[in-house]
């Protein structure tokens, strides 16, 4: 029984040693707390979905999800055989009047329309999680790092997963970003980082602030999960609608697919451009991740006229090959006459050109 006692006693001090580190961020607490209890989403100590979003599909648990991931034969292509092909942009001296999208690998990207700036879920360490041992990034789609990041007007954050919200990127960040747009709860991670409560702003899905040079956001839904320990859904989790004088943007989060991309394109469509999560699926997971063909539902539910694909291209979180994401969904797009756009890590998208062509990079490395 000492000895058990001792075991015990062990993990829990290597718990909370582990769990007490920065990078799991903060709780919510105090103003901020009491502004989640009073939202509509948040019941029961968590927020929820628009409707019933089971971790798992049908036919699937934890067990055989966690089985497959574990000890299944590995697609040979999981990962690249040789580096990513990318491009290194000097984002810090782009010229100053263009209207530009710059992906950089996963869910992470640049815009800059209308004389501002915004950086989206960027995650420029070489690891897409808690830990430098795993979740390493793939060779050549880590190019561009935090030091390679002008000053930014606004950092937004669509959730607070890794692979989402970088605790090293956001940390390197902090002096240089004017505002950070994030949805409720998440602030606290940012707090707890060193960011000023004058720089945040937090809040629900149907919230619209002005930014800007008569540039606009609005916090609309997504059918996603949060969760940066243990307990899931103590934060919200968040699609964006960006209207510039210019431009209309749809900033698409994680997302399985659902009502709520009707809603947005019939309330603020169509788009002009829509950047949609395409990658790290699997069918166990098509209610909080969009397969390739959910993503073809949604650019349709959106009236976009131009789609960057993105979650994918720089780690491996699923079990498909790491390029087949790009090659379905623009096959896929192919066969419904959508504008597919498939720039490389790093290259810079002119956004009022109107005519564009991407060769099929992810299939040489």
């Amino acid at each position: 029984m000492l000895y058990i006692f001792i075991f015990v006693a062990v993990v829990i001090a290597l718990y909370f040693i582990i769990m007490s580190q920065e990078v799991f961020g903060g709780m919510p607490t105090g103003k901020r707390l009491e502004q989640m209890k009073n939202s509509p989403n948040f019941k029961d100590g968590k927020f929820w979905n628009q409707h019933e979003t089971p971790q798992f599909a049908e036919g699937y648990s934890m067990p055989k999800v966690m089985f497959d991931f574990f000890f299944s034969k590995k697609d040979p292509h999981i990962k690249p055989h040789h580096p990513v092909i990318s491009v290194k942009t000097d984002l810090k001296n782009l010229p100053e009047n263009q209207d530009v999208f710059v992906w950089l690998g996963h869910s992470s990207y640049f815009i800059k329309t209308d004389g501002v700036s915004f950086l989206i879920d960027p995650v420029l360490s070489s690891f897409g999680s808690p830990f430098k041992f795993f979740n390493k990034a793939f060779t050549g789609a880590d190019l561009i790092k935090p030091e390679d990041i002008p000053a930014i007007d606004y950092l937004v954050i669509t959730h607070d997963h890794y692979d989402h919200l970088d605790f090293p990127t956001v940390k390197a960040l902090k002096d240089r970003v004017g505002k950070v747009i994030l949805p409720l709860g998440v602030g606290a991670h940012l707090e707890k980082w060193g960011y000023s409560e004058n720089q945040i702003i937090e809040e629900d899905w149907g919230t619209e602030v002005s930014l800007k040079n008569g540039c606009k956001i609005t916090y609309t839904p997504a059918r996603h999960f949060s969760g940066r320990k243990l307990h899931r859904n103590n934060t919200l989790w968040t699609s964006y609608v960006l209207e510039t004088p210019r431009h209309k943007i749809f900033l698409g989060g994680d997302s399985g697919y659902d009502t709520h991309f009707k809603m947005i394109g019939e309330k603020f469509g169509p788009f002009d451009f829509a950047v949609l999560e395409n990658g790290q699926y699997n069918p166990a997971w098509r209610y909080i991740h969009a397969l390739p063909e959910d993503v073809i539902k949604a650019s349709e539910d959106i009236g976009a006229k131009y789609i960057f694909p993105v979650h994918s291209g720089k780690f491996a979180l699923a079990l498909h090959p790491w390029n087949e994401p790009l090659e379905m969904v623009t096959k896929l797009g192919q066969e419904k006459n959508l504008q597919i756009l498939t720039p490389k890590i790093g290259e810079p998208v002119d956004l009022n050109i109107q005519k564009y062509h991407f060769g099929s990079w992810w299939q040489e490395a």
